[in-house]
């Protein structure tokens, strides 16, 4: 399979920090400011202060958060302190997807790469990364930022002194428990959680680069599969005055343009953490009739209720009723073949029976599963709800290995670690009261239901007790899903 994957590729740097350090780092700084940025959080980073007062916010109340920084010192201080003490690893959504591609056997994997630096290009999978004319570029002299992306105009809006760096998302993680001193007042940390001090101006304006951009363009007829993420980066307001909608435009006339050149070509766009209701609607609505399927966690799904109007408490506490309900009803009112609900806990997919994951030998010419709708023992319904049980089966396999293991060394490793795992028990009571709210048929592991014009599936999710990782696990649920499905189609 050759899969195309944008657009959010980036460097974490993951430090966790103690107490000592941050009482360490607060002195430097005078006390009332300080505390009047605990206060009132200004949700950026323009002065190490304001980094400072985000971090002891994030430790004072247990939360974790995220903060673009928008100054060139910043960056420079937070680099110089603590990247080399850091542990380098992939970050992005597009980065993490195409890395668990090329280890799970795809032919071919072209990600988009903002700043193609040594660093950034050497956390990739060797296996099949394909970096199409991206000259090798030293940490010092990067140039690739610089030119204007002439289908993305508003990349070369980003500011000069960040358009050619790595785009580094410092991450900070703190331990449940750990103290430090809040000038004479101790804090304790009552969970543990991060704060993310992103410098990363390209991909907030999911800046495509032109070897990916012109590669896409003109091979668009020779891949099977594309993975687009990075979305949830967008903001509102451009410090330029530009707005997250000329941005949605362009990648919007991009997809067009690789399906009007491969109408096989099967796109998934994938969601994030959105800090905007605003933006995450507009994504949502935009690609809705244009995707082939939409990938998100449960509290994403919550944050569209107004699209879909089933109550969010149920699905933050992952009910399935309530999971597959919102599901059903989002993907059904505006037109989407196949919505993918990942959670800790279950996996579910509502989809057309006549969308592209379906098995398409088993679709009429008027794009009716054949046999009686209503009849759940149709063998046609039953072969559809296999195939993307068996999908998702797999991508919840990968989860779990690289959950168990921190690490994807092909497919007999995956099924080897996965053999160690358990079912969630909570994720298999949903499926009972799964069957029972939507007089479900069980199907292997899991279970499928009818429902509105859809077909919908649950998995229970495989538990790791001690996790090497928990970075990465939706991205790579998500990549061997899609990998898996695009597999069984092509062999139907």
């Amino acid at each position: 399979m050759n899969i195309l994957c944008g657009y959010n590729v980036n460097i974490d740097s993951v430090y966790r920090i103690s107490g000592a350090e941050i009482s360490e780092l607060l002195s430097a700084f005078e006390r009332t400011e300080i505390l009047e940025k605990i206060e009132n959080p200004p949700g950026k980073i323009l002065s190490e202060s304001d980094f400072a007062a985000g971090l002891a916010y994030c430790m004072k109340n247990g939360c974790g958060a995220e903060w673009l920084v928008f100054e060139q010192a910043v960056f420079e201080f937070l680099k110089n302190r603590y990247f080399d003490k850091s542990l380098v690893r992939m970050g992005g959504n597009a980065g993490i997807m195409a890395n668990a591609l090329s280890e799970l056997g795809a032919s071919r994997v072209v990600p988009n790469v903002a700043v193609p630096s040594k660093t950034q290009l050497s956390l990739f999978s060797e296996k099949a990364v394909y970096f199409p004319d991206v000259p090798l570029q030293t940490e010092e002299k990067s140039d690739s930022g610089s030119g204007n992306n002439t289908s993305s105009p508003s990349s070369s809006s980003s500011p000069s002194s960040f358009s050619n760096q790595d785009p580094i998302h410092f991450v900070f993680d703190f331990s449940e428990g750990e103290t430090f001193s809040l000038y004479g007042t101790e804090i304790r940390a009552p969970r543990e959680n991060r704060f993310i001090a992103t410098c990363d101006h390209l991909n907030f304006r999911l800046f495509t680069s032109p070897a990916f951009e012109s590669y896409a363009l003109k091979h668009a007829g020779e891949m099977d599969g594309a993975l687009i993420s990075g979305f949830h980066l967008l903001l509102e307001t451009y410090p330029d005055g530009s707005t997250y909608k000329e941005v949605l435009d362009n990648s919007f006339s991009r997809l067009k343009a690789w399906k009007a050149k491969n109408e096989k070509l099967r796109v998934h766009v994938e969601f994030g953490h959105f800090a905007s209701g605003e933006v995450a609607n507009a994504v949502f609505l935009k690609f809705a009739g244009t995707s082939d399927s939409i990938g998100m966690n449960e509290d994403e799904l919550a944050m569209l209720h107004n699209l879909h109007g089933i109550p969010a408490e149920g699905i933050l506490r992952m009910e399935a009723e309530a999971v597959g309900m919102a599901a059903c009803k989002l993907a059904s009112l505006h037109g989407l073949g196949k919505l993918f609900i990942h959670t800790r806990e279950f996996v579910l997919a509502a989809f057309k029976p006549d969308s592209g994951s379906s098995g398409g030998s088993e679709i009429s010419d008027e794009g009716e599963i054949s046999g009686k709708w209503g009849d759940r023992k149709s063998p046609a319904l039953l072969k559809a709800a296999e195939k993307n049980l068996e999908a998702m089966g797999f991508g919840l396999r990968c989860a779990g290995a690289y959950a168990a293991s921190g690490r994807l060394e092909g497919r007999k490793f995956v099924e080897k670690e996965a053999s160690k795992l358990q079912e969630s028990p909570f994720g298999r009571q949903q499926v009972r009261l799964f069957l029972e709210a939507f007089g479900g048929e069980t199907c292997g592991q899991g279970a499928f239901a009818l429902m509105e014009g859809y077909i919908i599936c649950i998995l229970p999710t495989l538990l790791c007790k001690s996790p090497l990782t928990t970075v990465g696990l939706g991205d790579t649920l998500t990549a061997g899903t899609f990998l898996r499905g695009l597999e069984l189609d092509v062999q139907a």
